[in-house]
């Protein structure tokens, strides 16, 4: 008599348990008296011991696998997890950032730079698991700090609004900006993630505005970024004059006085 199965290791090699009970004579060790039901129950028993061993050796294994729409990322940006799992039931993901999901393709996005370690647990119903791995980095997006300064006192103007243009004529024509901010008490405005180009930078208040400088000779000096550097803070001063015309509600470019040419400056010492 013979039983063949298979245990199903992390490999897949198949493995044989062969269970050999040959009869010889009738008596197994026992006197010949011996009843011949007694000497076929024991075979009987043994074959049921056999085939238990058998079947939990066949026990199907879970087998964890996922992928990602990327690895490279940046802070706030969306990752989908793809899950490519078999043979299992439940599943856990641990982001490495502290947070988890029980979903079945879940998407996760991150608050800080770094690389992160993502694992995929897979549970099958009998309680076995299996773990899948995949590093993912995490870059701070592409920003630009404005500061806004006026031009001879060099203060802070807060409450300035900040427009940020794709191009020298959009920024003439007042067409296709692109983001708008505010800026604080200290003068200053934050636009993130940004794409890795120059922008020209509009900047209006209702006492303040550099409309006067990018009228002078070579004005565009004073509008237009260094090309942004990615994933990184830039900075860039707008400079502005004072207008006096206090109480205006809104951008009006139509009236402009050109003052005398005015050369690039150092930054103001803070």
């Amino acid at each position: 008599m013979i039983f063949k199965g298979c245990d199903a290791d992390r490999s897949g090699a198949e493995k044989s348990i062969i269970l050999r009970r040959s009869l010889i004579g009738t008596d197994f060790g026992f006197n010949k008296t011996a009843p011949t039901t007694a000497v076929m129950k024991t075979i009987l028993v043994s074959a049921v011991a056999a085939a238990v061993i058998l079947l939990s050796s066949c026990e199907t294994q879970p087998d964890a696998y996922f992928f990602t729409d990327k690895i490279e990322a940046e802070i706030g940006e969306e990752i989908f997890f793809f899950n490519g799992s078999h043979n299992a039931s439940e599943f856990e993901w641990d982001f490495g950032d502290g947070t988890w999901s029980d979903a079945f393709e879940p998407a996760h996005s991150y608050s800080a730079s770094g690389i992160f370690t993502v694992i995929l647990s897979a549970y099958s119903g009998s309680g076995y698991v299996d773990r899948a791995f995949l590093d993912i980095e995490i870059s701070s997006p592409t920003m630009l700090e404005v500061e806004v300064l006026e031009w001879y006192e060099e203060y802070p103007v807060e409450g300035a609004s900040v427009i940020l243009y794709p191009t020298e004529r959009d920024w003439d024509n007042e067409t296709n900006a692109l983001v708008e901010g505010f800026t604080n008490a200290s003068g200053k405005v934050i636009f993130t993630n940004l794409e890795p180009r120059v922008y020209y930078v509009d900047v209006w208040h209702e006492t303040h505005h550099n409309y006067w400088l990018r009228d002078e000779e070579n004005g565009v000096q004073w509008i237009r970024t260094d090309p942004l550097l990615k994933n990184e803070l830039n900075q860039f001063i707008a400079w502005v004059d004072y207008t006096g015309t206090k109480g205006a509600t809104r951008r009006d470019r139509s009236q402009l006085i050109p003052l005398k040419a005015r050369s690039p400056k150092a930054p103001a010492s803070k």
